[in-house]
């Protein structure tokens, strides 16, 4: 199929950014690895390049603390090449000042507008908390995924979530007052549920469409006779939310929050049948998460019309080299787009990508500095 958007990250430029003081590189449109000793920056790169795109770090959701140690500010700063023009985006973070974000040096005015205009997608060890964590994890995955083809629900994320913590508000006052305010509780009510109802169709869409494309992944990486499946869990399943609301209210004034809601959904990740947390091996737990990813890298693509980003944080510790190659070999055909991969094993690396005949850059990290 024909994408008629081709994005790709040209430059990166970082100043105080984690353990990174001072940074610039300019990266092939194909395949770019960083190189190094654990412990060195390579995740951070990664990090830096999920920053530019979504507005956050992957890793670590409080933004000063991606600040280098003992400096006032960070900056990350890269070229976007899309099909007919050249984007320049600038993010500044600083201590007691809100984050920054500007597209071509007009900062925006809200966040939600610049997500989803370079979608990207990380595939990180910290993923097996989808599989050992709460629904929480699962919930931010869903969202993730959804919020960077529709803004849509983007905005009715950010509406729900700030109803919900007005209700919860009332509610918790309730209990330290002795003092009900049903009317105000009924108009957060009659708001939260025609976007919890898009929200739950949004989800429960995208999880019939993910399926079938991540059940061929998997078994184009583990061929195998094992059968993977993702099941959405919702209170909404069989329920009106208005109603449930409604009926949940004692046990809501109780327990001062709100009990009920697409906040306290899940994603169930299943193999042969079973939850994936109880049954899978270490093995099977990274390949699911690995095209699970690889899935969502697809129908991103395929909602946007446009490659993301793929980034590839040591995904390859713990595979044997074959499987290595596979996982390469099958994200270096021409389905995906640009792509960075951090690794320890120079020499490995180097031999794979040779082998792959596309065009590379190699990046040697050493404790914050960056060389090719």
């Amino acid at each position: 199929m024909f994408y008629s958007i081709s994005m790709y990250l040209q430059s990166l430029s970082l100043l105080n950014f984690k353990n990174i003081a001072e940074a610039e590189m300019i990266f092939s449109p194909r395949i770019n690895c960083f190189v190094g000793n654990n412990g060195v920056g390579k995740t951070n790169l990664l990090d830096a390049i999920h920053y530019l795109c979504l507005c956050k770090s992957y890793f670590n959701p409080i933004d000063t603390q991606n600040i280098r140690h003992d400096q006032e500010f960070a900056m990350i700063q890269g070229v976007f090449s899309m099909k007919d023009r050249e984007d320049e985006i600038m993010c500044s973070i600083h201590h007691n000042r809100n984050k920054v974000f500007k597209r071509n040096k007009k900062e925006y005015e809200r966040l939600a507008q610049h997500i989803g205009l370079y979608p990207v997608v990380m595939i990180s060890p910290e993923d097996s908390a989808l599989i050992m964590e709460g629904s929480e994890e699962r919930r931010k995955f869903l969202n993730s995924v959804i919020s960077q083809y529709d803004k849509g629900y983007l905005e009715d994320m950010i509406q729900y979530n700030k109803l919900l913590a007005q209700r919860n508000k009332v509610l918790k006052d309730f209990g330290s007052t002795r003092r009900f305010d049903e009317e105000m509780l009924a108009v957060y009510d009659e708001q939260m549920v025609p976007a919890a109802a898009r929200i739950y169709n949004q989800r429960i869409d995208f999880t019939n469409r993910m399926i079938p494309i991540f059940q061929h992944y998997y078994h184009r990486i583990a061929p195998d006779k094992e059968m993977v499946d993702l099941h959405y869990q919702s209170q909404l399943l069989d329920h009106d939310f208005g109603l449930l609301l409604k009926d949940s209210r004692d046990k809501d004034l109780a327990m001062q929050y709100t009990t009920q809601g697409i906040h306290k959904d899940d994603l169930i990740l299943r193999l042969n049948g079973h939850a994936l947390k109880k049954t899978g091996s270490q093995g099977q737990q990274k390949t699911f998460l690995v095209t699970l990813k690889l899935a969502q890298f697809d129908f991103i693509k395929e909602m946007n019309k446009a490659k993301p980003i793929l980034l590839l944080d040591d995904v390859f510790d713990k595979f044997d080299e074959s499987r290595v190659r596979q996982i390469i070999r099958l994200v270096s055909g021409d389905h995906f787009g640009q792509i960075f991969i951090s690794h320890t094993d120079e020499s490995k690396m180097q031999s794979i990508l040779e082998d792959m005949a596309t065009d590379f850059r190699l990046f040697h990290v050493t404790n914050g500095s960056i060389s090719d």
